[in-house]
């Protein structure tokens, strides 16, 4: 039996890391608030708290690609390391223009959410939730990317609606997996 051992094992490991995930989902949150909530503040506000929020998951997927049993640590050290570059870009350089940041963000989700769908496919325990938060993010960045030209308040709703639900699900998964971990079978 020591591939149930071994898969016990990861399990308590991810489970250890439940609190980066809701650490993750409360920024998200947070983020998505301020942004739905002062619409019409500057566009290098825009881009500094989106910017925050990349970071902050960029170093969550590479912290979750270095543990001992994660599966697809190249994908996720990808999403990573993209989520990190875009994100320091965007809070050390904040862009002046609605069309270059809905440009970055949209490339951004476009690529975040492909690499989830395929970590979804692959290795989703919760197969259909996975693909339809990968959708989502494919679909608002699509939207982004074609018509960049929004209004930075429309882009500002937009981007903050997204983290809003992506903050909320993050946190659900962290509290769900914490409570994995105190189940006497782990």
């Amino acid at each position: 039996m020591p591939e149930i051992d071994l898969a016990q094992s990861e399990a308590r490991e991810l489970a250890s890391l439940w609190w980066l995930l809701a650490l993750v989902g409360l920024a998200s949150l947070i983020a998505g608030v301020i942004l739905v909530t002062k619409p019409s503040d500057s566009l290098a506000t825009l881009a500094v708290i989106f910017g925050i929020f990349l970071l902050v998951d960029g170093i969550a997927e590479l912290i979750k690609s270095l543990g001992r049993g994660a599966q697809n640590r190249a994908l996720r050290a990808i999403i990573g390391v993209l989520g990190v570059i875009v994100g320091i870009a965007l809070i050390r350089h904040p862009l002046h223009g609605v069309a270059a940041i809905g440009i970055v963000i949209g490339i951004w989700l476009v690529a975040a959410g492909v690499i989830r769908l395929l970590l979804a496919i692959a290795v989703g325990p919760r197969l259909l939730l996975g693909i339809v938060v990968a959708l989502l993010e494919i679909v608002a960045g699509i939207v982004i990317v074609a018509n960049p030209h929004i209004g930075y308040a429309t882009l500002a709703v937009l981007t903050g609606i997204w983290l809003i639900l992506n903050g909320i699900g993050a946190i659900a998964v962290g509290v769900a997996i914490r409570g994995t971990k105190a189940s006497p079978g782990l």
